[in-house]
This record gives C-alpha cells, structure tokens and sequence, in this order.
C-alpha cells in the first residue's frame, strides 16, 4: 500500500526537526515540503492547501510565548478555514496549547515528542482534513445559507431538528450511515448556536488507537505514563467555552465510557495521572454510523451514557431514502469541483439524470460527490453521460412493480377457474383434461355440471 495522503507541509527553524519529521511522516504522505519560517512555506500552502500543516509555535531567537506561531495560526485559518494546523513547540505549557486550539489549530505536539504519538497525531489530523473536504461545502455561519442541501421530507425534518436544537446548549447525538453528512449536520449545529464565536473541537474516535484515547480526550500529566515527558492538554479541555464534536463515539471503549459520563454530569475533567480536576464548560455533539438497537445494547454502550449524549438525536436519511435530493447535490458538486479543477461546469443529460435517481448510493453523499469529482476530471464532454458517472451496474434500485390483487382462494371457485382452464387447454377433449386435472371422465362430467360448464 502507498501513502494514505496527500501533502503535508512541516514549518521549524530547526533542520534537525525538519529532517526528523520527514523522515517519521514519509511513509503517510506522498509529498512533504519543509520550511524554515512561515513566510517561505506561505507560497506552498495557499498554492495547494496541504493535508496537515506542522507549525512551530516560536521563531525568533529565545522566544517562548507561542505569540509568532499563533499569530501565523490566525494567518493560516484566515487563508482557509478548513485548514489542519498542528503546533510544535519546545515550550508546551497547557495554556498555549489550550489557546492554540481555540483558535483553531487541530491539535499540538511538545518537543521533544513520542514518534508513536506523533503519527497519530498527525494521521488524525489528515482524516480530519480528508472529511472536511469531503463535505464539499464552505463553513457555515449563523447567517449563511444552510450547506445540509435537499428538500426531500426526510431532509425537512432534519433541518428542522438543527434549527430548533443550535440555539439551544442541549446535546446532540447524530446517527446515520456513512457518507451521509454527520460531520456537516455538527458544524451546522455549532455555527448557528450561541457558542459560535468559540472552537469547534473535534475528536474522531474512530481514527485513534484505542490505548491513546483516553490521553487524547482527557489529557496527562508529565509522567503519567512511559511516553508522558510534558503536560498534554485533553480534547476536551481544549474545547471549554465551544463545542465539542465526538465523531464515531460507538468506538469508545467500554471502560471509558464511565469516566466520559462523569466528566459531563460533573462538567469537569481529570487528566490521566493528575489528583485535581479542570473545570470545563462545554456542549457536547456526537455522532455514529453504530445502528441505533447496537447502541441500545448494554454490553456495547452504556445506557446512562446515551441518555446523557442525546437530548436531541436526529437520524440522517441515506441518499437512496432521498432520491428527489440526488440532482440538486449532484450539480452542488459539479459547479464546486468545476471551479475547484478551473474548467467548465458541465451539465447532465436526462439519461445521467435518471441513473443517478435511480441508483441506490450505498456510499451515500460521499459516494455521490467520488462519482461526480471524477466524472468532472475525466470527461471531455460539457453533456454528461451515464456512463461518465462510473455507476456500477447492479447499484439500481429495483423499480416498484405495482401491488397484485391478494388471489381468490374460494375453492368453488378456484375449482371452476381450473376445470374452464383444462378444457380450453385442450379444445373440450374431456379425456385430455380429465388427465391434466387428474380426475377420470366421470369425476369431470360431475364437476362441469356443478358448475354449469
């Protein structure tokens, strides 16, 4: 297998951590660009907005504050807020690391740092960036147009969950499959609610190793643990004032589901090694593609736990549940990977149009936006095609067939249907439909009568 990602971009004054880092990331990324400052890695970032960016979080000689890192931290975000930023600093006190966070970067890594909790890091942080771009839509604010499209019912109601639920400080838990838009329905929720001005803090359950998930949402003090040389601040620390979006919380282990649920009724953390708790004030939004009745069950999540998490839950619909929506999505993606490719946006015929309402999308939105990105790079034509659209052959919804009336099963009836249909059958030969029916000539002479045949 080959890199799992694009572009990572790595910014340090120092060659040795440079070249440290290359080395260490090189198997996740196809391309890894070093800088020695900000200003020379800027041309490469806005050129092609890399996977991940690591920041040093100071630059001039004997600084320790973070204030050139986080102000370059502004920079970045500014040039694109779905930007993945994770600091590196020799100097990791918690309350840096906090203020980094709410002001955007994904996560942060002290020097001299833990290979192993490095990579992951890192490989958290470009899953996140990989999602966000899967979104295909810009980040919402209170006052933009909602980038959840479709009008179908099943996508009203889901709007009018979000705009009920936002303004509130109630917590959310999002259930749907994937590809579906869980992600979106989060940052929509967080940017039309009160807590707006604060950070979105996300935590993708699903992408860190299980023995690191209790470090990565609660934190540790130095010497908690073999690997813990300095204090690390928890996600959800990071989060107080703001949100916190835990995606995939089906994968949370067991045994940590207690503690998750005592540091929301308490709104307070303990990080791992540490005797005093961290007051926290946050709203916590949840998602999972776990089937609502796994989650119901007690030896894989812990009901008290759920109850907490879903004050508000709201379903998602899969595409194939929403086909009036797939055309207005489908072109949504055409005109941003147009603009995104800088080539014309192409329309569809009514052949692309019916395949693409009448395929079931197993992969969803996601599935949806692969096929039109590709068809948007591949094809010369300005007229899309079906076969343009790369649709598997056996992904089509069967087409209803209409309801067949229940059958008549009234035995003199049922009788009469069978001995006219024997008859016919054979030109009123009675000894030929007798044996068709399995009767002798007498038995049949009797039932003709019966039946006035």
């Amino acid at each position: 297998m080959g890199p799992e990602f694009n572009r990572c971009v790595i910014v340090d004054d120092d060659d040795d951590i440079l070249l440290a880092a290359r080395l260490l990331l090189r198997p996740l990324f196809r391309e890894i660009v070093t800088a020695r400052s900000p200003e020379e890695a800027l041309p490469e970032i806005e050129g092609r907005t890399p996977d991940v960016v690591l920041l040093d979080a100071n630059f001039a000689r004997g600084a320790t504050d973070a204030s050139e890192g986080l102000a370059w931290l502004d920079r970045l975000t500014a040039i694109d807020p779905e930007m993945v930023v994770v600091m590196i600093t020799a100097h990791a006190g918690v309350h840096v690391a906090v203020a980094a966070m709410k002001r955007g970067a994904t996560d942060f890594v002290p020097k001299p740092w833990s290979n192993d909790r490095l990579l992951a890091t890192v490989r958290t942080a470009a899953a996140l960036r990989r999602s966000r771009t899967a979104a295909g839509a810009p980040r919402p604010s209170p006052t933009a147009k909602s980038p959840l499209l479709g009008h179908s019912p099943a996508m009203a109601r889901v709007h009018s969950l979000i705009e009920r639920a936002a303004p509130t400080d109630a917590n959310v838990l999002i259930l749907g499959q994937n590809g579906t838009g869980k992600e979106v329905v989060a940052r929509e929720l967080h940017a039309r609610s009160l807590r707006a001005a604060n950070v979105l803090q996300t935590v993708d359950l699903g992408a860190i190793a299980t023995e690191l998930i209790d470090s990565e949402l609660f934190g540790h003090v130095k010497g908690a643990f073999t690997d813990a040389k300095t204090d690390r601040v928890g996600r959800i620390q990071a989060a107080d004032g703001g949100t916190l979006f835990l995606d995939e919380i089906g994968n949370l282990p067991l045994h940590l589901q207690p503690k998750l649920l005592t540091a929301l009724e308490q709104r307070q953390v303990t990080p791992v090694g540490a005797n005093k708790p961290v007051k926290v004030n946050i709203r916590v939004i949840a998602a999972t593609n776990m089937p609502r009745e796994r989650l119901m069950d007690e030896r894989v999540f812990r009901q008290d736990l759920l109850y907490r998490l879903n004050t508000v839950e709201i379903a998602l619909p899969p595409l194939a549940e929403r086909p009036e929506d797939v055309i207005e999505l489908a072109e949504h993606f055409l005109s941003h990977y147009a603009a995104r490719y800088d080539r014309p946006c192409p329309s569809l015929s009514d052949a692309a149009r019916a395949a693409l309402i009448a395929h079931n999308w197993p992969g969803n939105v996601r599935a949806l936006r692969h096929a039109v990105e590709r068809a948007t790079i591949l094809s010369a034509r300005q007229m899309l095609e079906p076969e343009d659209l790369g649709l598997e052959p056996g992904m089509f919804r069967p087409v209803p067939q209409p309801a067949q009336p229940a059958p008549d099963l009234n035995l003199d009836r049922v009788e009469r249907r069978l001995v006219e249909e024997a008859l016919r059958k054979h030109g009123y030969n009675i000894t030929l439909a007798a044996s068709e029916l399995g009767l002798s000539r007498a038995a049949l002479y009797r039932r003709m009568e019966k039946h006035g045949l």
